[in-house]
């Protein structure tokens, strides 16, 4: 198996999502530290080199090279598990997997936007950003009320995928930003078995609701 490095900034959501695929698949890697902030590492020349996006997590597997959260999700999905558990193998789940990696990557921008200003004074409109926050969370939560009423725990399917990993995050590491988890109960629920999930770690601002 060919050795995996991934580019890593500790505080950073998305780089977290990476990590949590990688543990939850049980897969040996190593992580090389990024200093996104302050010393915005990312944008600097030896790190272009590596990924002209200037963005992290970047994915180094053999000689694959993968920037793009999503796709260095899916790709791991596809490569290392052979169940197809977090990214399935059927047209519908696919789909409605891929549908919230998607709104992940465009939705909850805001969401994600919101807490680095909260917290490396990043620019950006903080009104609008919280309001676009509660906005994709106000969606979460109706989806996940509706998924509770018909028995179901997950975003898609019947057992946790790449849709509720890629979410998680963003709304657990919210009230590094202000959002009160208590208005919306669903998604406390949810966010509590993520949590019990086999591998799962945690990072800061992740609470734990004991």
């Amino acid at each position: 198996m060919s050795a995996i490095t991934l580019y890593n900034y500790d505080l950073d959501e998305n780089s977290f999502r990476v990590r949590l695929l990688l543990a939850m698949l049980k897969l040996e890697h190593k992580t090389v530290a990024i200093d996104m902030f302050p010393g915005l590492e990312h944008t600097r020349p030896a790190m272009l080199a590596v990924n002209p996006q200037g963005t992290l997590p970047v994915l180094v597997d053999g000689d694959l090279t993968l920037a793009g959260t999503e796709a260095i999700l899916a790709y791991l999905a596809r490569a290392y598990d052979p169940a197809r558990t977090w990214l399935p193998e059927d047209a519908a789940g696919f789909g409605r997997v891929a549908g919230w990696l998607h709104f992940s990557a465009t939705i909850l921008e805001d969401a994600k936007q919101a807490r680095l200003q909260s917290l490396f004074d990043t620019p950006g409109d903080e009104t609008a950003l919280r309001a676009g926050a509660r906005k994709a969370f106000r969606i979460m939560d109706d989806h996940m009320t509706a998924r509770h009423f018909d028995g179901a725990d997950w975003f898609a399917g019947d057992k946790p995928s790449l849709a509720d990993l890629t979410l998680f995050p963003s709304f657990a590491l919210s009230r590094d930003f202000g959002i009160d988890h208590d208005e919306f109960p669903a998604l406390r629920l949810w966010i509590r078995k993520f949590r019990a999930l086999p591998d799962f770690f945690t990072m800061p601002g992740i609470p734990d609701y004991h």
